[in-house]
């Protein structure tokens, strides 16, 4: 999974080739799909969904890991830069177990719109965030940061995107409040070009620990 910038922004384009699937047969082993019914247009708009209420953003600190009870994710931070062509770095293919967050945008917790990039896959199996397609609004993601406090955002909404159509502004858009999204790859598979689109869960912070 890779992003490239663009100029609204940080673009998620699915660039791994999803060996694993290749392998095993892509047809048995493709990653879950986020439900039509968590999707914003199923439901109200993102005010009317949170179960809680948005807490005030917290001063800037980076993040060091990142848990999602309900799909098992719990994994360490990395940073991710840009390479020399303006793509946003990615995490480690053969480091299943690992996050990357944009150094350079907002950390998670802090006002504005964070992001939180991470493998659907690996060639040896499913990697952090394979089953991300999973959540349901509601849901919690919880980011433990260097200054020690853990940033609780609720989850309310998770879509799916075809690269050709990825909606950079809704995904990266600033916000007043503290906004957090994980993004993984996701949608069609193609044996030659690999994941043809992007998963992406919308959360706000509604808790400091």
């Amino acid at each position: 999974m890779t992003a490239q910038r663009t100029k609204g922004g940080l673009v998620a384009i699915a660039a791994f080739t999803g060996l694993w699937l290749v392998q095993h047969g892509a047809e048995e082993r493709t990653p879950p799909q986020p439900s039509p019914a968590e999707a914003f247009v199923a439901g109200p708009a993102p005010e009317e969904v949170r179960e809680k209420p948005a807490t005030a953003p917290m001063s800037p600190s980076e993040p060091v890991r990142i848990r999602i009870p309900a799909v098992k994710a719990d994994a360490p931070v990395m940073h991710l830069g840009l390479g020399p062509d303006g793509s946003l770095d990615v995490p480690p293919a053969d480091d299943r177990n690992v996050a990357g967050w944009y150094k350079d945008g907002t950390p998670p917790g802090a006002r504005g719109t964070a992001i939180v990039a991470g493998h659907v896959d690996s060639a040896e199996g499913p990697a952090v965030f394979y089953h991300l397609g999973t959540l349901e609004k509601g849901h919690t993601v919880e980011v433990t940061r260097r200054d020690g406090r853990t940033a609780v955002f609720t989850v309310y909404a998770i879509e799916v995107y075809d690269n050709k159509a990825f909606p950079d502004q809704r995904v990266y858009g600033s916000s007043e409040r503290a906004e957090l999204r994980v993004i993984t790859c996701g949608g069609g598979f193609s044996r030659q070009d690999g994941y043809q689109g992007n998963v992406v869960a919308y959360a706000n912070l509604t808790e400091v620990r």
